[in-house]
């Protein structure tokens, strides 16, 4: 099993709406390295920390898992959808999503800051200076971190 980070913008798509839709498809992903993690190493059964963004303060607020592994954004193909990718040649896909379903929601965000100050996350993706990949691997020590300070 492995851990990851997935942000997302809580206005676009938060965890109370994977929590009401049970299972959601995360599409729209444009990030080369971001897409190489959903296409090649998100798999069943792994756990993500569910992030939001563009927020004051933004921070995690809960877990999902993976539910279904890669498959090709359909949006990518359709010109109507803001996802539609004109650079495509043909119908072979560049971009892929993932299904998630909530496992758990914190009852409170953990903020940016807590994290950066945290002692055993100084080397956590999100906690980085400029970081803003979509979709970023957690360690396993991190997770537990993580998890131990929602509780």
């Amino acid at each position: 099993m492995k851990y990851w980070l997935f942000k997302t913008e809580p206005d676009v798509f938060s965890i109370d709406d994977l929590i009401r839709e049970k299972l959601s498809y995360w599409e729209g992903v444009r990030n080369y390295q971001a897409r190489n993690y959903l296409r090649d190493e998100v798999k069943l059964g792994d756990l993500v920390l569910f992030y939001h963004s563009r927020l004051e303060p933004p921070g995690i607020v809960g877990i999902a898992e993976v539910a279904k592994e890669a498959t090709p954004d359909p949006y990518q193909f359709d010109p109507n959808h803001k996802y539609f990718d004109p650079k495509l040649k043909g119908t072979e896909p560049r971009w892929y999503g993932v299904h998630l379903k909530p496992h758990t929601k914190f009852k409170d965000l953990i903020p940016l800051d807590t994290l950066r100050n945290t002692k055993g996350l100084e080397n956590m993706v999100v906690t980085q200076k400029g970081s803003r990949l979509s979709i970023q691997p957690v360690s396993k020590k991190e997770f537990e971190i993580v998890v131990k300070m929602a509780k």
